[in-house]
């Protein structure tokens, strides 16, 4: 008996994450990204460009490119501060009645986190509602497609969380 199967995959979620690996003498100043995102924060304005910024967007963007074949380039830059066991509404990083205009990728980055989870909510065919944690350390980024839920949640009661988010565009 010859059987002619064929199979198409239509659909995937990729997520990338990791630890960013910068050459000695290279490394990013926290401080300054930390600085950014409180400036940012209270006074409300567009996020600044900073050294540190670029040193960390070019590295994940070049890395993005070299190990997965496909090109990145840049949306918006927000930044996150999330007091003592506080939790985000969920997000999306899209506008569903502007999709041509939205951004196609997250990126979140660990700037001073203790203790921070995410939690990507995404369907399996008729399996609704699945959810996957991931732990956001230090130094620390997950990238993922702008059309899935998340929620951060800070899990500690001690300290503030600072967390740098750039959304990018597939070219």
């Amino acid at each position: 008996m010859i059987v002619d199967i064929k199979k198409k995959l239509l659909s995937q979620i990729d997520l990338y994450f990791g630890k960013i690996l910068m050459p000695k003498g290279f490394e990013i100043d926290k401080e300054i990204l930390q600085t950014d995102i409180i400036k940012h924060q209270i006074q409300d304005c567009e996020f600044p460009f900073s050294r540190e910024w670029d040193k960390l967007n070019t590295y994940l963007i070049e890395h993005i490119t070299v190990e997965y074949d496909f090109q990145l380039t840049n949306k918006l830059t927000t930044g996150y501060m999330f007091k003592p066991n506080e939790k985000s509404y969920p997000k999306k990083d899209i506008n569903e009645v502007d999709l041509i205009n939205s951004p196609d990728y997250t990126m979140l980055y660990g700037v001073n986190v203790s203790n921070c989870l995410v939690r990507i909510y995404y369907d399996n065919n008729r399996r609704k509602g699945r959810s996957w944690d991931i732990p956001l350390e230090n130094n620390k980024f997950l990238i993922f497609p702008s059309t899935q839920q998340y929620v951060i949640t800070n899990n500690q009661k001690d300290n503030l969380n600072l967390i740098l988010k750039i959304t990018y565009e597939y070219i």
